[in-house]
């Protein structure tokens, strides 16, 4: 059996998300074609390649060939990208929230990376509002940004849009007193959203933990110290969204691109890869 393309690359989105049926949505293909790829790989090479218990993970032998993939794969995107889009080099300067970073993002930009491997991304995280004085000083080529509403900002590509959710102890929700929360600090659409929603129910609330990060963000939240506010596309395994009638409607989040222009090949390359893996 020829290593090719698409095993190999079935194999990386299923390494990197740990989910056959994210995979397949990356790569095109139904869950079961992925399955069949990687199980005709694993019969190829005589070693198991994950465990398939109630998480799937890499086996010591997937680690291993995995280094392999990684590297076979991008000499692949380099040869191509050196002979069939020779123009697609540069820097391309990205900014984008972290939590969309950590959840969306970073295997999307890892495979730009590999397919486009002459383009420089540099890339930097930070809240919307921040982002976009930035992006507007010129400092970004190419921005994600949250907004409560589209009209927020205008001349945007919107990606998508989702439900927010309070997240946490839903036994928080229903205990007297003030409502426990961990938000991220201004300017932040997710607590502009929960305290709009707080004071329209007059519904009193505290703020017991601060933090800019949505890693140290999610840590309070499984401690139980407070509520917070996600996606729901976003909301954790370990986490579960609060009943809605124990607290107040939230409303959508929506996601839009910015950039400035229109007439260089990287961001264009950059602009149009984001769109096709996270337009939902």
């Amino acid at each position: 059996m020829p290593l090719d393309t698409l095993t190999l690359r079935c194999f990386l989105e299923v390494a990197d998300s740990l989910s056959f049926t994210r995979a397949a949505a990356r790569v095109g293909r139904s869950q079961s074609a992925v399955s069949q790829q990687i199980a005709k790989l694993e019969a190829h090479l005589g070693k198991p390649l994950f465990t398939r218990a109630k998480q799937l993970a890499l086996t010591g032998e997937g680690q291993v060939f995995l280094s392999y993939a990684r590297r076979i794969h991008a000499l692949q995107a380099e040869a191509l990208d050196r002979f069939r889009e020779p123009e697609l080099e540069g820097e391309v300067r990205f900014g984008l929230p972290e939590d969309f970073a950590a959840v969306y993002l970073s295997d999307v930009l890892a495979e730009f990376t590999r397919s486009h491997p002459r383009i420089l991304l540099s890339i930097e995280c930070d809240l919307t509002l921040n982002l976009y004085r930035r992006f507007r000083a010129r400092d970004f080529d190419l921005v994600l940004v949250k907004m409560n509403r589209p009209e927020d900002f205008p001349n945007g590509t919107e990606v998508f849009s989702e439900p927010l959710a309070w997240v946490g102890d839903a036994s928080l929700a229903k205990a007297g007193g003030a409502l426990p929360l961990v938000l991220a600090p201004e300017p932040c659409v997710y607590r502009a959203a929960a305290l709009a929603a707080l004071e329209h129910a007059g519904r009193p609330w505290r703020q017991t933990l601060t933090s800019p990060s949505h890693a140290g963000t999610l840590a309070a939240v499984r401690a139980g110290l407070g509520l917070t506010v996600l996606p729901r596309p976003m909301i954790p395994a370990s986490l579960t969204a609060v009943p809605a009638g124990d607290v107040p409607g939230l409303g959508h989040i929506h996601v839009s691109l910015l950039k400035h222009r229109g007439d260089d090949p990287a961001i264009n390359s950059l602009e149009d890869f984001v769109l096709s893996k996270l337009t939902l």
